[in-house]
């Protein structure tokens, strides 16, 4: 196992694995950019060779097909994360074959090390080249290199796309989550204002029975029970409330200043509501209309 002693080597590799480790993970990331683009490239030529094959190509553009087909394509996560893992799968398959003879290691635990060393997890219980000499060293040494480095790189990439994979599942699930809170504030919302309110422009609405009624047009007994019961009306019926009141009094206006004799019934007088102008002749009709009704 080498380590450093002094203290110039261990300042040496603080700042010597700042920049390794930098360089070495952009060379994992170029690698599996690197891998990307070579099964795009595959998967887009065996598409092309399937389409062609088919004869489902006009012939016009059956030569100059693979110069715009497909811009900017790129394969799927999934098969990229499938074709990694059984690369992964098969490096390490190899590599425990060339371990386990040479270094005398059980098969299963040839795979543990090829594992905990790929992933540069490395707890150091298995160690590769520990012994003096080895048959075919020379040949033996390229080979764990190669397997480690390809290894390595395979693991990463994997990694990165299995981080992807995780990424969109959380999304998918929180998106679900936040559809279904939404669903059951709305539901609540709706319980608690349907007995009160009234949806502006709703040409549906439910009566004391419960169930709901169709109407065509805004009802005034609706509207005026709604208003007695201290419930809430629409925009659309006081907006309508509004036009009829501001109508009564301009004509109650346009007769006071014409001069025109404004004819009360006896029945008002009798009960003390007298006539006016404006609001407040509104208002004491309106008390006459229901004195005399009483």
């Amino acid at each position: 196992m080498t380590t450093p002693v002094t203290v110039a080597g261990k300042v040496f590799l603080i700042f010597y694995g700042l920049l390794g480790c930098a360089a070495t993970i952009l060379f994992f990331n170029l690698f599996l950019e690197r891998i990307i683009t070579l099964l795009a490239v595959v998967m887009k030529a065996v598409r092309e060779r399937r389409i062609r094959n088919s004869g489902l190509l006009p012939p016009g553009i059956r030569h100059d097909f693979s110069a715009y087909s497909l811009p900017g394509w790129k394969p799927s996560v999934y098969h990229v994360m499938l074709i990694l893992g059984l690369s992964a799968i098969t490096i390490s398959c190899c590599a425990s074959a060339m371990y386990t003879p040479v270094e005398g290691w059980a098969y299963l635990d040839s795979l543990y090390f090829c594992f905990v060393t790929f992933s540069t997890i490395g707890f150091g219980d298995f160690v590769s080249s520990q012994s003096a000499a080895y048959k075919y060293q020379s040949l033996y040494r390229v080979a764990n290199f190669f397997f480690m480095l390809m290894g390595v790189c395979c693991i990463y990439s994997l990694f990165n796309v299995i981080s992807i994979v995780i990424k969109q599942v959380l999304n998918w699930i929180l998106e679900k989550m936040s559809c279904l809170f939404c669903q059951r504030c709305n539901k609540a919302t709706v319980l608690l204002g349907r007995r009160n309110a009234i949806r502006p422009g709703s040409k549906s609405r439910q009566g004391r029975t419960g169930q709901l009624s169709d109407s065509d047009g805004p009802c005034d007994s609706d509207t005026e029970g709604r208003r007695l019961s201290g419930e809430m009306i629409s925009m659309k019926d006081l907006a309508a409330s509004n036009k009829v009141s501001l109508a009564i009094m301009q004509k109650q206006l346009s007769e006071s200043a014409n001069g025109y004799p404004r004819t009360v019934c006896g029945s008002s007088r009798h009960n003390g509501f007298s006539g006016g102008v404006g609001a407040l002749g509104i208002m004491n009709n309106r008390l006459a209309e229901t004195s005399n009704s009483r």
